[in-house]
């Protein structure tokens, strides 16, 4: 997953004090969102010194959503932000004609962002949030629509049956499945497996990977 500084790519959070959405953000019925922001702000170290800038995530659930009550002052949250994923079948593998001894698996990529959860409930906060992510959407189209397009007093409505919530991160981690441990020969079969699948995850794990074994193999005629 990749985004511009202090942003994050698509993927759910959740955990003890979780919310769910694509790119961070939480819609206002706690399931997955369109698209979400990250601000400037830092984050504390493990000891409470001030540690390397590591952004915020952002987001809204809707008041009724109980989650949202279960914040306390200082909980920790954990944000699972995900990128393609596919199913890998052994018939795949060169090695299977050789051996047999081989069995399905998963590739995927995956970051796990770890901090802070806040919850607000300042309708500026939520104005200026539920701005920023209409701008995102909008912004391309021949006609954008703009929060200030709804009657004031309808938006404002719509911003008390909303909740706040932003995670100050603390820590990134961050993971790339994509049959390292396989044979040369295993994973091109694979690639070559993966393209041949429906559906965008097979094909950018193929893609994925075959860029990966170009930069090993210089001579490498596998297209990206």
């Amino acid at each position: 997953p990749a985004g511009g500084p202090g942003e994050t790519g698509s993927g759910a959070a959740r955990g003890q004090h979780g919310m769910a959405g694509r790119d961070g953000t939480a819609g206002p019925d706690g399931t997955a969102g369109p698209d979400g922001t990250a601000g400037p702000d830092g984050a504390a170290g493990p000891d409470g010194a001030a540690g390397p800038d590591l952004g915020r995530l952002v987001g809204h659930l809707a008041l009724a959503n109980e989650q949202w009550q279960t914040i306390q002052p200082g909980s920790q949250a954990l944000a699972i932000v995900h990128g393609p994923q596919a199913y890998i079948s052994p018939s795949w593998y060169e090695s299977k004609a050789r051996h047999g001894r081989v069995v399905p698996t998963w590739n995927y990529e995956s970051v796990h962002l770890t901090g802070t959860l806040t919850v607000h409930r300042d309708a500026e906060w939520l104005r200026a949030l539920v701005t920023r992510l209409t701008r995102r959407h909008e912004g391309g189209r021949d006609h954008p629509w703009a929060v200030t397009d709804a009657p004031p007093d309808f938006i404002n409505g719509q911003l008390r049956a909303i909740v706040g919530v932003e995670l100050t991160i603390t820590s990134v981690e961050a993971k790339r499945k994509l049959s390292q441990n396989r044979g040369v020969a295993d994973q091109h079969g694979t690639i070559a497996g993966l393209r041949g699948e429906p559906g965008p995850g097979p094909a950018a794990i193929a893609g994925h990977m075959a860029a990966r074994l170009a930069a090993e193999e210089p001579e490498s005629h596998l297209a990206t």
